[in-house]
């Protein structure tokens, strides 16, 4: 960013760079003296470099440089740091033992598959020194990956004490680069039912790592619920990322030795455990140690953010549309407003994951207490810290609550003197409103924009546990954990069909008597939560008849039952979504009645510029020097 400030700035054009890319087998080494590339995986370049400069003031002078600063703030934390990195290997490339490597052209292809969305978003176009075939090189040439380092590849890890079965856990704290190696390690010991895979990246750039198990990882499958565990969303509060990592050890572990629970629970469901939300917040936490942390140091993540206050606020849009008659107020669409605040990129990655996957149930673990939590988080009167708020799913919210609360030994323990002890008399279990209100948070947000079901967990009263307790709470947690993803498994679940057998897409299904309903996903399968009783329960797409069934659920039901719907198309004329007395809809849905598409830009990166205009961001780099960089407009 020093170069900003110079008097004289030369704009090249990719047009001239020539055979710059091609380096020399012998170069000099020097340090690597860039502010913006600090963090590279490596500390020695070489000049010239393969933009042909030969000094360091020559490469903060270049508007390449320049753009690598600023980029981060232009895509709002898009693709950062990796394109930061990418660009350093070229504008700095590696040097090692009097030879220049080139970063691999796999790292670059697979960034600009990526990232190519955000540049388009805001109509820049992609950088010509990012060009995968002239700057980078096949790995048969011997290249490197300028991002390993984010992906905690290069951290030695810790071998295990000789004559210790694989299914050793270790009762530790894990660090960012020993969580994922061990959570990869899992998946490849069980990689019949297992992967991982990154939802995103934190604002610092680490790999929102999540370790998946089912009997065929990585796709959803016909009638198979998904379910999801968040731990760690305040960096600080670390018990429930150390317990998601045992838990992923544990069930690879008793699924090779034949555990028949664990079997039966992995051929049924697909689980989702990330460990970690905000791994930036925990690096501050870990900084200071175990014991020594305090209240809130590392809570928010590196924006200074709290993650669980980040969300947008559909409580209140639900409170408005609930007091009008008739308009309908489950899947509410996310307001245009929200985009135009600070939006955190560990948020928008959970969005995206769960308008991605058709999650049925969520846990997300935090700390500071011991009790279990249950929507709505925000109070019915917004003025009212403490007010009972439920949900139109009350009953079914409480049944998933005491699913764990009922077999966790501390929670049960009948001293008022025991953490979580103001708790007692509630059965461990509350209302988050009723507790205390607060507005953005992650649960409710799951409840009112998809058919997730989402609780929360509060551990216990210290945030960051010593080492010697980690074992213990694994203990505490372990069943009620089992306990809780086997809940998915309640209610009705069914796939809903035209007379030719197509599935039918985000066919609605109602319950009569709870005011919010669940879509069908593409393939046309839904799952109902649903408590103990008898329901009648209606099916409906718009073109097509509703359909309309009573269903009975035993008390003692453990396996959702199975309720198909066939839909007859409407007769000619006009078709009529939702005939007779049925459920008017808000302003917010189309005319078709599906629900908006949750749209992750906000308006400004999405306009387009008129013809013959100039993007918005075009003035701040002209503004620098009188020579355009003209490769950076697309037209």
């Amino acid at each position: 960013m020093r170069g900003l400030l110079l008097l004289t700035i030369h704009w090249p054009h990719h047009a001239s760079s020539g055979r710059a890319g091609c380096l020399l087998p012998f170069s000099t080494c020097v340090d690597l003296h860039l502010r913006t590339c600090a963090d590279a995986a490596y500390n020695h370049t070489s000049f010239p470099t393969p933009l042909e400069h030969r000094s360091w003031e020559a490469v903060e002078a270049s508007p390449e440089y320049t753009l690598l600063g600023v980029l981060h703030f232009l895509l709002e934390g898009q693709c950062n740091p990796d394109l930061r990195l990418l660009g350093c290997s070229v504008l700095a490339p590696r040097c090692q033992g009097g030879h220049t490597q080139r970063p691999c052209r796999r790292v670059c292809e697979g960034l600009r598959e990526a990232c190519q969305p955000a540049f388009d978003a805001i109509d820049m176009a992609w950088p010509y020194f990012l060009d995968c075939t002239q700057y980078f090189a096949p790995e048969e040439e011997g290249c490197y990956d300028p991002l390993e380092q984010l992906r905690g590849e290069l951290d030695v890890e810790e071998a295990l004490p000789s004559g210790l079965p694989p299914t050793f856990i270790r009762f530790a704290h894990h660090s960012y680069a020993q969580m994922v190696r061990v959570l990869k390690r899992t998946a490849a010991r069980c990689s019949q039912v297992a992967k991982t895979y990154s939802i995103g990246r934190s604002f610092e750039g680490k790999d929102l790592v999540v370790i998946e198990f089912s009997s065929r990882p990585g796709q959803h499958e016909l009638m198979e619920p998904e379910v999801k565990l968040i731990g760690n969303i305040h960096g600080n509060e670390v018990a429930g990322r150390e317990i998601l990592i045992y838990l992923a050890q544990y069930l690879c572990s008793e699924y090779l030795l034949g555990n028949p629970r664990i079997q039966r629970l992995l051929n049924t469901t697909r689980i989702h455990l990330l460990p970690s939300m905000n791994p930036d917040g925990y690096e501050v936490a870990a900084a200071e140690g175990a014991g020594y942390n305090g209240w809130t140091s590392g809570r928010q993540n590196a924006q200074n953010l709290d993650l669980n206050r980040n969300f947008p606020d559909l409580t209140s849009e639900y409170y408005r549309l609930a007091s009008t008659r008739g308009v309908r107020t489950d899947h509410i669409p996310i307001s245009q407003y929200y985009w135009w605040g600070k939006v955190a990129p560990e948020t928008k990655a959970i969005m995206k994951w769960i308008q991605t996957i058709p999650f049925v149930l969520s846990a997300s673990l935090h700390g500071g207490d011991l009790v279990v939590s249950y929507p709505f988080d925000f109070s019915k009167h917004p003025h009212e810290e403490k007010m009972f708020s439920p949900t139109p799913d009350e009953k079914m919210f409480k049944l998933l609550a005491r699913a764990y609360a009922d077999v966790h030994p501390m929670m049960m323990d009948r001293s008022e003197n025991r953490c979580g002890g103001n708790f007692l008399k509630r059965g461990s279990i509350i209302n988050g409103a009723d507790w205390y209100s607060f507005t953005g948070g992650m649960s409710d947000f799951n409840y009112l924009h998809t058919n997730c079901f989402e609780i929360t967990v509060e551990l216990g009263c210290v945030k960051f546990p010593p080492e010697e307790a980690l074992y213990g709470l694994w203990q505490h947690n372990k069943e009620p954990l089992l306990n809780f993803l086997e809940m998915v498994h309640r209610g009705i679940k069914g796939v809903v069909t035209d007379k030719y057998g197509k599935p039918v897409k985000n066919a609605r299904i109602l319950v009569k008597g709870i005011r919010h309903d669940v879509t069908t996903a593409p393939d046309g399968d839904y799952w109902r939560l649903l408590p103990p009783g008898s329901h009648i329960v209606i099916a409906q797409a718009p073109g097509y008849s509703k359909v309309m069934k009573r269903v009975t659920i035993p008390l003692r039901m453990k396996r959702a039952g199975r309720v198909d719907f066939i839909l007859q198309p409407l007769g000619t004329g006009p078709k009529n979504f939702l005939p007779g007395p049925s459920r008017a809809l808000p302003r917010s849905l189309d005319p078709q009645g599906a629900p908006a598409q949750l749209d992750f830009e906000p308006p400004r990166a999405r306009r387009q510029p008129a013809s013959g205009s100039k993007p918005w961001w075009w003035a701040y780099f002209t503004s620098l020097s009188p020579h355009k960089p003209r490769w950076l407009l697309k037209y």
